[in-house]
């Protein structure tokens, strides 16, 4: 059977895609799978501190690194779709829908974000501004020119396999991340108002915050009116240590005790931006509280149900 070509002299045949189509289609294609790659990868790996950083940007808290697993799924399953040429349209179609959620998410609290940074990526940041849209718009250009200009996608079984996979990886590493936060080492002496303390008995709370931070300051407000029994309140100046007491005084925190073992405790418990909380028992981490966790009337609702106040 003869096979049917294009005709230099004419170019290519009805339905079919020329040469510099193509050649654009790959690069724009390679370039948005490894921005993807790099951010999905980030989100899978680390579903918890990114998932801080997702609930910075008004992902309801507590489902921040939910999000972040499934959302660096989603992108890591964009990548390979991207890198590979015969699944290439499916990566263009994916990426692009991807991007224009982001748009329409940032436009949508663009109120609340602007001048925060996007940290979409590890090491590069960038502020949520004008700027924002111009990149994301510019990535949202080669995502439909790989979407466009490359072949349709015939077979389907190699896409859900990878799919699946990558599922799987996703579960495993928030697994992994999630026993690695239950399972602490909780640093034991700490010296607490100048005094070592054992924080591996009993209930413990253990409150990062920075002095000059309003919303540090509006959560321990709001912490001073809750009745904590037998809790005892461990609070960590995370900058300007000297500034402790004061914070404590003027926002009636009584009840919490100062440590400025900063480097030591958050060590043990890792954390993005204050504030942040650790509620342990017996030495046992039982739950994490990150910064959208400090929004009134949280965390209380929480602690009532580990029993941390009453």
């Amino acid at each position: 059977m003869a096979e049917t070509v294009a005709d230099p002299r004419t170019g290519p045949l009805r339905g079919e895609i020329a040469p510099w189509k193509r050649t654009t289609a790959a690069v724009c294609a390679i370039l948005l799978g490894l921005i993807f790659l790099v951010s999905g990868g980030w989100k899978v790996l680390s579903p918890f501190k990114t998932g801080e950083l997702l609930e910075q940007a008004q992902v309801p808290a507590g489902l921040g690194a939910l999000g972040a697993s499934v959302l660096g799924t989603l992108e890591l399953f964009t990548a390979l779709l991207l890198f590979v040429p015969r699944f290439r349209r499916w990566g263009g179609l994916l990426g692009s829908a991807l991007l224009i959620f982001f748009i329409g998410w940032i436009g949508a609290y663009y109120h609340v974000l602007v001048g925060h940074e996007c940290s979409c990526f590890p090491i590069i940041k960038r502020t949520i501004g004008p700027g924002f849209f111009i990149g994301d718009g510019i990535m949202l250009l080669f995502g439909l020119a790989a979407f466009a200009w490359s072949p349709r996608v015939a077979k389907y079984r190699i896409p859900v396999v990878a799919f699946s996979a990558l599922v799987v990886l996703a579960g495993l590493s928030f697994g992994v991340n999630f026993a690695t936060r239950q399972n602490a080492q909780v640093p034991n002496p700490v010296i607490v108002d100048g005094k070592p303390q054992d924080l591996t008995s009993g209930k413990v709370f253990v409150f990062f915050y920075d002095p000059s931070c309003m919303h540090c300051d509006a959560a321990a407000k709001f912490m001073s009116k809750l009745n904590w029994g037998d809790t005892r309140i461990v609070a960590i100046p995370t900058i300007n240590p000297q500034w402790a007491a004061d914070f404590l005084h003027d926002t009636h925190f009584k009840q919490a005790h100062t440590s400025v073992e900063l480097a030591k405790l958050k060590k043990a418990f890792p954390f993005v931006d204050p504030p942040f909380g650790v509620a342990l028992e017996d030495g046992r981490v039982k739950e994490t509280f990150s910064q959208a966790q400090f929004n009134a009337p949280l965390p209380e609702p929480d602690l009532h149900k580990l029993g941390f106040v009453n």
